[in-house]
């Protein structure tokens, strides 16, 4: 029994474990509890430590700060692994607008927070972790953390000093969560009636949108003179046109076509394009019919059509068109899905592990075909951890290199969250093309991801628990009321100007917001408020970005304040 008491009332490894296990076990259960439809999910184990560092349980120090530390690298690594393949790509088109409105976002955020110390608020380094708690950034609070211990050591601090300013600011951060979670619903609901939003015309104008940029089948006749007796390749190539030829129907036969297959009069052909090539493949060759894939079947079985997984790492890296599928096994691409997304078969699209292809043609083909590719789906359950720890070894060393700016007196440091997060998105994307196989089951992802959180909102809750109470009855109210006004003037703003400036639909309003403030229960509600899947796509197209920069300008204000 005297073991089993020194195990809960005691030092060392397993009395660590056995809190920390605690602490996280009744955090997740209290994130299970609603309040009208509303959590704050994982941050219950923020306060969980906070209580049971209150009646003292504690930690042994080293051991806190690496548990601190290891969760917020595995935190910040499984999501820029996770958004590192679309990241540059949300710079295109309309995504460049939705980030440089986020971006504005974390520029307010910045500035009203500046204008509290600037008013008399409250010291700066406090106010890093009410923005951080207002604006439900975990992260940001890890980087002004560690960048507040890099730089008050080498000034000679002493290390209780830092563990107190520390844990002020984790106390602040604390105070000023729930109320950051409340306040960017709070603006959601606000503002869809002060826009007048009608949510299914809002709906549809977005699913519209999505329609023109997803692949779909078109039947065409062909009647066009000029196409007679041309092949496929130089049909798409003179008219540069980006859609797939899967099958043709001659007298009466289908057939899989070939690169140099010729077309005739009266061919007609199943094209697979966006909404927007589908208009020109109509106008090259001249009808459009409506397509019954019950008459596109041989009845002897010759061709069919399957879906098969790229699990060959060999295959990442390699061009569509490197594989040469219509020539070398009769069969042809039609579509590529990579995270549950419909990509068009480009011939310039750089394939990767996890990637699934829909093909047409002869089985014997589509059978030589998988063998290829490799086609055991089983094998992706298998993580490869080999890049994830390697991407980790050079992320910490790129956080903890310093980095020198104009005007801005002490060098910055990307530190254990920016680097680790800067590495991981530069994987995530460029993986492919260095043939380095990146794949993680969406599952995997996702718990190293909540074990990473998890561990560092049990750390930081510990590390808080000596000043919290005391920091509450000691006047840290103001600061819920700090963290208010830094989580809602920025958002309304910025809502403001999308709507009425630019004319945003209100469903990408909401993925915005919610992604400009890294508010994962934001996201939630508005899903489920207005059923659209849509916000999320929105929350990721500016994710990436505004983590970057809230990691930054938040070790940018612990630089300024000291």
């Amino acid at each position: 029994m005297e073991s089993i008491a020194e195990l809960f009332t005691g030092t060392g490894t397993a009395h660590s474990i056995l809190i920390l296990a605690f602490i996280i076990a009744s955090g997740l259960w209290l994130s299970r509890f609603k309040i009208k439809g509303i959590s704050i999910g994982t941050t219950w184990i923020l306060f969980a430590g906070i209580v049971v560092g209150h009646f003292g349980f504690k930690l042994d120090p080293s051991i806190l700060q690496f548990v601190k530390d290891f969760g917020l690298i595995l935190f910040v690594f499984s999501i820029g692994l996770q958004v590192g393949p679309g990241f540059f790509h949300s710079f295109k088109k309309s995504g460049l607008a939705m980030n440089l409105l986020a971006a504005a976002m974390v520029v307010l955020g910045v500035l009203v927070t500046c204008a509290i110390f600037w008013l008399g608020g409250d010291d700066l380094t406090t106010l890093t972790g009410v923005m951080s708690g207002a604006i439900t950034n975990t992260p940001g609070l890890g980087a002004a953390q560690q960048t507040l211990a890099d730089l008050t050591i080498a000034e000679g601090s002493s290390a209780q000093a830092v563990a107190e300013a520390s844990a002020r600011m984790a106390s602040a951060y604390a105070l000023a969560y729930p109320l950051g979670v409340l306040g960017v619903i709070a603006v959601i609901l606000i503002t869809k009636p002060l826009f007048k939003v009608n949510i299914d015309k809002e709906r549809r104008e977005v699913e519209s949108g999505d329609a023109q940029d997803a692949a779909c089948r078109i039947g065409c006749e062909v009647v066009n003179p000029a196409v007679y007796g041309k092949s496929i390749r130089e049909v798409l190539s003179d008219a540069g046109c980006d859609f797939v030829i899967s099958r043709i129907k001659r007298d009466g036969e289908v057939i899989i076509p070939e690169s140099d297959t010729a077309l005739a009069k009266g061919d007609r052909l199943i094209v697979i394009a966006d909404a927007g090539s589908a208009e020109k493949a109509q106008i090259i060759f001249g009808s459009r019919f409506e397509v019954n894939m019950a008459d596109w079947a041989r009845k002897d079985g010759s061709v069919i059509s399957r879906r098969l997984s790229i699990t060959q790492s060999k295959m990442t890296g390699k061009k569509l068109r490197e594989l040469d599928v219509r020539n070398q096994y009769h069969v042809t691409v039609t579509r590529v899905l990579r995270s549950g997304i419909e990509l068009k078969a480009s011939p310039n699209l750089l394939l990767q592990v996890g990637d699934t292809i829909q093909v047409v043609g002869s089985p014997d083909g589509i059978n030589e075909l998988s063998r290829i590719v490799g086609n055991k789906p089983e094998t992706l359950s298998k993580p490869n951890l080999v890049p994830i720890f390697f991407g980790i070894f050079f992320g910490v060393i790129l956080g903890v290199l310093p980095l020198r700016f104009p005007s801005i007196p002490q060098p910055v440091k990307l530190g254990l969250a920016g680097g680790p997060l800067i590495v991981a998105i530069l994987l995530g994307y460029f993986g492919p093309k260095w043939k380095i196989t990146t794949y993680t089951t969406l599952s995997a992802n996702m718990m190293l991801r909540e074990i990473g959180i998890s561990l560092f909102m049990a750390a930081v809750g510990v590390g808080a628990s000596g000043t919290f109470v005391s920091s509450l009855v000691g006047g840290g109210w103001v600061w819920i009321f700090y963290g208010l006004l830094i989580t809602v003037i920025p958002v309304f703003i910025i809502a403001l100007i999308a709507r009425y400036c630019l004319k945003m639909n209100f469903l990408r309003i909401c993925g915005l917001i919610a992604g400009g403030t890294t508010d994962v229960a934001a996201l939630a509600f508005a899903q489920e408020m207005y059923g659209s899947d849509h916000i999320a796509v929105e929350y990721t197209t500016v994710y990436p970005l505004t983590m970057f920069l809230r990691v930054l300008v938040a070790q940018m204000l612990i630089i300024l304040a000291l």
